[in-house]
């Protein structure tokens, strides 16, 4: 008697299958945004980014720079907002159930911090075995640096985003106790802090903004949440007005993303432009909410959404690893499609061409990595606050050291920061995941 093989799962049967299973009071559109700004940033990432060939050598250009009209693209692209709008709805949503049932916050969040550095430490390893070899091949260490720096950089944005879920215990109560008003108290800093900045010159202090931006826009996830947001279209008229203001009278520069040369960058730190452009897209992103959630009713636009999210990390990590190495490749074939001035109509008709080879060099990242996200095993054993609040420091100045200064060193045999490379994995073993947590929890005291 012949036995039947089951068919293979496909990914699409698989996201249709957790598809279908979606409980009908999930907010879909909160899925949607999340996967829309992932998926935004790294088309941004892809464009911006435009290297060409010149006097036999490739020189690291930037569209921005290039044509300054194509900065004014940044105020669609540049969608990091909606990511903390996002993560506002969902913290908040989580949190308040964790409060209900009698959590604590130590599991919470070490289970957080899990779920984002998990698919972060097979990038990092990957690359300093990169980096290794290709030092000791004898490749220019400036030129190792460049491609590790360039495929890593991506990775400040969860240092900054694991602060900011640090802080959700207290700006949730905020938002319980005070409601819109604690949204903006944090403007208020917000502007405080750029005109220390920009008319006192009061070095540093500009960093704060990193907490008081993206924690203002997270706080909006909150009214979201809650009902509470009220007309936004007039949100996002206010926002959008107060951005042209601030560009066209203001100091801050058009572009909403870093430019080489410029005096300014309005997301590094974040400036006061950048959370006019987040509440503009807050409330465009609200006002859309109705037609998108009947939109991702059916069950085909759904399942997009659903295996487009079960891979978005492995894709915002790796998207620049794959257009390093299509780089590369072009560069060892003599420079091919290298040789289009940048913003030219040639370089704008081959662009089509260059994003099927990046779609092509990441998808064996993704088949390979995206099962990394699920956040893993978490060693046994409690985990306490010391060594939750160490082990995210850890990780946050690893991180951000990766997209800061590069894993790449000049000096030493290795040609690798080896310290940079170490935070994270220690700061991940400090919160209970991997086999140096277990040996930690082991020998911890009871």
């Amino acid at each position: 008697m012949d036995i039947a093989t089951p068919p293979k799962k496909t990914l699409w049967s698989r996201a249709r299958a957790m598809a279908e299973q979606a409980p009908p009071e999930r907010n879909r559109y909160v899925d949607f945004l999340r996967a829309f700004s992932i998926l935004a940033v790294v088309v941004g990432h892809w464009l911006v980014a435009a290297p060409y060939m010149k006097d036999g050598a490739v020189e690291g250009g930037h569209l921005l720079g290039i044509l300054p009209w194509t900065q004014w693209l940044t105020w669609g692209f540049q969608v990091m907002p909606l990511f903390f709008l996002v993560g506002g709805f969902s913290n908040g949503l989580s949190w308040a159930a964790t409060r209900r049932k009698g959590g604590h916050f130590t599991a919470w969040f070490a289970a957080r911090i899990r779920r984002l550095i998990n698919p972060v430490l097979p990038l990092l390893l990957i690359w300093s075995l990169v980096t290794l070899f290709g030092t000791q091949a004898g490749i220019d260490r400036a030129v190792v640096k460049m491609a590790a720096q360039l495929a890593l950089v991506p990775v400040w944005f969860l240092a900054v985003y694991l602060i900011v879920t640090a802080l959700t215990p207290l700006s949730h109560a905020a938002w319980q106790r005070f409601g819109i008003a604690s949204f903006f108290v944090l403007v208020g800093a917000a502007i405080a802090v750029d005109v220390a900045t920009l008319e006192f010159d009061i070095p540093y202090v500009n960093f704060f903004n990193f907490v008081f931006v993206w924690v203002a826009i997270h706080q909006l996830g909150y009214a979201w949440h809650d009902g509470r947001f009220a007309a936004p279209l007039l949100w996002a008229a206010a926002g959008l007005a107060a951005l042209g203001l601030l560009v066209g009278f203001g100091p801050y520069p058009v572009a909403m993303i870093g430019v080489p040369g410029s005096d300014l960058s309005n997301s590094m730190p974040p400036t006061l432009a950048l959370l006019a452009l987040g509440i503009a897209q807050t409330g465009l992103a609200l006002a859309l909410e109705k037609p998108a959630r009947r939109m991702l009713d059916g069950l085909t636009a759904w399942t997009t959404v659903v295996l487009i999210n079960g891979m978005i990390m492995t894709v915002y990590l790796w998207h620049l690893t794959a257009f390093v190495l299509v780089m590369v490749a072009a560069w060892l074939l003599g420079g091919i499609g290298l040789h289009e001035a940048p913003g030219s109509a040639e370089w704008w008709l081959a662009r089509p061409v260059w994003f099927a080879l990046y779609i092509v060099l990441l998808f064996p990242f993704i088949l390979l990595f995206a099962r990394y996200e699920s956040g893993g095993k978490a060693a046994e054993g409690d985990v306490t606050h010391v060594r939750l609040i160490l082990g995210m420091l850890m990780i946050c100045t690893g991180l951000a050291m990766t997209a800061a200064i590069s894993i790449a060193s000049p000096l030493g045999v290795t040609g690798v920061r080896l310290w940079v490379v170490a935070l994270p994995f220690l700061g991940a073993a400090l919160v209970g995941f991997g086999p140096a947590a277990r040996l930690l929890m082991r020998r911890a005291p009871a």
